[in-house]
């Protein structure tokens, strides 16, 4: 095991506990509460660890992932997140400890992939909280900073920076950057790949003096204002941050923790609270068995002997309560009945006629006058004419009482 200590960030005289560490071989860290905590996991110290191992000089490109998760569990302690863009790129580990993890053993297990060989390797990193001496801040403002993605504020270097010239607008004795927070985990929507645009990320740092009045110049009606119609307002530190921060002066958020009220409330009693009934005594396991053959019958039995009743009267109601056909026709009038009967006899014979295909045509479908001399012709009769062979149309030779018409001979002589 190696134990680090923790590197300090300096800013000006004020000192600000913001933990950095890289890792090596399994390592304990000594992260304070309320304080940003940030670990970098470096591809180079792991570059070593995955045969062929590289020999001195060489350099390695292979891309490498790292799963982070507390041991025994499959995720991270709530408190602390993890960040890696890139296969190429370094992971960072980050967060603010709380104080109900304050002298607990939190054992974080860093599993690193590298992805051209699938080989793993695999290092702890052992925190132990401890509670900062000045724990908590009692002033709090938290910046949205645009111009920025979460791995690009927490290297050293920037949030130095930041630090910095919140110091020169501040002018506190202690400043610490207590938390760092991705947009994205904010809600905010994933930025376009266009003109370099970011993110976004929320910082927040802590006090011991109250906020300046370049800071709380956010609050007067007239800038309000302008946040309402989604206008910039007119901040006069803004320039100390312009070089380098780009902030979002309507999204400042001042805490202060000396005016906070506690809203504990003492609990009475009453309708809607249980009373204390003690501890839970369980069953003992001696139970005495329970007959449930009489339930059984008793569930069937009601439901089947109100089902054979209503069985039974509607069978009296069907069978036992009919008329009867001579009842009804004495009860009917007799010019009804004979109405019926007449459509009954000649519903009887269409249907009869239509079993017999092989009748005579009806009269009304054959020729009463002769279409030439006029006369009356006696119609066709099924018995006397085979009306299987009868065509379509009778020709002029077919028909009786046919008048001859002169035809011309090809020599061009009339006969007839």
């Amino acid at each position: 095991m190696w134990a680090t200590d923790p590197k300090i960030l300096y800013s000006s005289t004020v000192t600000v506990y913001t933990i950095l560490s890289k890792v090596h071989s399994d390592r304990h860290v000594y992260p304070a509460a309320g304080v940003l905590f940030v670990h970098v996991l470096e591809r180079e110290c792991f570059k070593g660890e995955f045969p062929p191992y590289p020999k001195m000089g060489e350099i390695s490109n292979d891309p490498i992932t790292f799963n982070t998760n507390l041991m025994g569990y499959p995720d991270r302690p709530g408190w602390l997140r993890y960040i890696q863009r890139t296969p190429y790129s370094d992971g960072v580990l980050y967060g603010s400890p709380t104080t109900d993890n304050v002298g607990k053993l939190t054992t974080i297990e860093i599993t690193a992939y590298n992805r051209r060989t699938f080989e793993t390797a695999r290092h702890n990193l052992i925190i132990h909280i401890k509670l900062a001496e000045d724990f908590p801040l009692p002033y709090q403002a938290e910046f949205f900073i645009k111009n920025m993605n979460v791995e690009e504020m927490l290297a050293s270097e920037v949030l130095g920076d930041f630090l910095g010239a919140v110091k020169n607008v501040w002018q506190p004795e202690r400043l610490n950057a207590i938390n760092i927070t991705s947009a994205l985990d904010r809600g905010g929507r994933v930025p376009l790949p266009i003109n370099d645009m970011k993110e976004g990320v929320y910082v927040m740092v802590g006090a011991d003096v109250t906020f300046s009045s370049c800071l709380r110049e956010v609050e007067n009606p007239q800038n309000q204002l302008r946040c309402s119609q989604e206008m910039e307002p007119v901040i006069t530190c803004d320039k100390k941050f312009r070089t380098q921060f780009h902030i979002d002066w309507c999204k400042i958020s001042l805490v202060d923790k000396t005016q906070h009220v506690s809203t504990y409330q003492e609990i009475i009693r009453g309708e809607g609270i249980l009373p204390d009934g003690g501890e839970y005594k369980p069953p003992s396991e001696n139970l005495k068995s329970r007959d449930y053959y009489s339930d059984f019958l008793i569930t069937l039995a009601v439901p089947s002997a109100i089902a054979l009743v209503l069985f039974l009267i509607l069978a009296y109601i069907m069978c036992c309560r009919r008329e009867g056909v001579e009842k009804r026709n004495m009860q009917t009038p007799d010019i009804q009945l004979v109405h019926h009967s007449a459509i009954q006899k000649s519903t009887k014979e269409l249907r009869e006629m239509s079993k017999n295909r092989e009748i005579a045509w009806p009269l009304s479908t054959l020729p009463v006058f002769h279409p030439v001399t006029g006369e009356i012709v006696p119609p066709v009769h099924p018995d006397s004419f085979d009306n299987t062979s009868m065509p379509l149309m009778q020709t002029q030779q077919n028909l009786p009482h046919q008048t001859q018409i002169p035809q011309q001979q090809t020599e061009g002589k009339w006969y007839t």
